[in-house]
């Protein structure tokens, strides 16, 4: 191929030989940037990945296609929870009404100066690599769970479902059967119980925990037990979903990032004062990579949980006020939404 002579006397390449390179170089170092993440003294990025894909249902394989099981098995020791192995005590719980406070510290302040008729409080929360919502409930008797009129058949809108049920607050609550990573949220795992009634039994999600609801009384109650003993102990609305990470006052033992990887996050918790606290992170954007489960404990901790537990979080990770979506929602659909079947209500 003849070469243009330019005016300093070198030579000069062809456009499409300079896109040719141009796109080799980009694809070496591309490359290259794969295995030195993957396969390189990286260790962290390593531990984010696996445990990020291990915890989903039905994606392993992203974990899998890369590494051994030998080496997933020493991450995943690595990182693990250990729950407190209790059923929270409803009788810690003693609903109280604040006339003068003397405050312990800032979070405090946070969720106790508020007006005296006020429903709910809104409060943003950030920490390192994370940036999310809580929301204090100071009635939790308006606390509800409900579900996709269309359920096991197919999940509706966070918005759809908030709108019908005039929901004030709205965020979603337990997992799905999800086997494709794209489902239509028809089919929540575990037990659900709406105003007292079983309205969904499948298999649990198996991601420890257990019964996470509100008895007749309007106490959180975490625990591990049958739907029998679920119903016998006054659940009116409650799902199964976990881990748990506070219990009756004692956070659960967390080796590394808890073995869940770092993604958006949903949480709920009542303080010993009846004041439930309903938690979304964003993740997986630029302003917010996500969570663990450390920093979740760390959150409901300083805000004075008393018992708190992990909900279904990624691309679940949902939180409406008045009809508005208050966080960032990563699902990829309509206003970065997707359907779903239960959702925590306050009306």
């Amino acid at each position: 191929m003849r070469r243009e002579k330019g005016v300093s006397g070198n030579y000069k390449w062809p456009l499409r030989r300079k896109i040719i390179v141009i796109l080799c170089l980009i694809y070496i170092s591309g490359f290259s940037t794969f295995l030195f993440l993957f396969y390189g003294p990286i260790y962290k990025f390593k531990e984010f990945w696996i445990t990020s894909a291990m915890t989903t249902m039905s994606h392993r394989y992203l974990a899998t296609w890369f590494y051994s099981d030998k080496f997933i098995d020493k991450v995943l020791k690595n990182n693990s929870i250990i729950e407190i192995d209790e059923t929270s005590d409803p009788s810690q719980i003693n609903f109280r009404k604040y006339t003068k406070t003397i405050y312990r510290n800032k979070y405090e302040k946070e969720i106790l100066q508020h007006d005296q008729d006020d429903l709910y409080k809104l409060i943003e929360v950030n920490g390192k690599g994370y940036q999310g919502y809580l929301v204090a409930i100071y009635d939790p008797s308006r606390i509800k769970i409900a579900t996709s009129l269309y359920l096991g058949k197919r999940g509706e809108s966070i918005l759809t479902v908030s709108e019908r049920e005039k929901a004030v607050v709205a965020m979603n609550a337990s997992g799905f059967y999800d086997p494709d990573w794209n489902s239509n949220g028809a089919i929540p795992h575990g037990t659900v119980i709406s105003n007292g009634q079983i309205v969904s039994d499948y298999a649990d999600a198996r991601m420890g925990g257990g019964f996470i609801g509100f008895t007749k009384e309007n106490k959180l109650v975490l625990g591990n037990m049958s739907k029998e003993e679920a119903l016998k102990i006054g659940y009116r609305d409650a799902i199964e979903f976990g881990p748990y990470l506070i219990v009756n006052g004692k956070r659960s033992f967390i080796k590394g990032n808890g073995g869940w990887g770092i993604a958006p996050r949903s949480a709920i918790g009542q303080r010993k004062d009846g004041i439930v606290l309903f938690l979304v992170i964003n993740g997986r954007i630029a302003s917010s990579i996500g969570a663990d489960m450390v920093d979740l404990c760390d959150i409901m901790e300083n805000y004075g949980a008393y018992n708190a537990a992990n909900l279904d979080g990624g691309s679940s990770s949902e939180l409406v006020i008045r009809q508005k979506i208050i966080n960032t929602p990563v699902a990829g659909g309509e206003n970065g939404l997707r359907n779903m079947a239960t959702f925590w209500i306050v009306k």
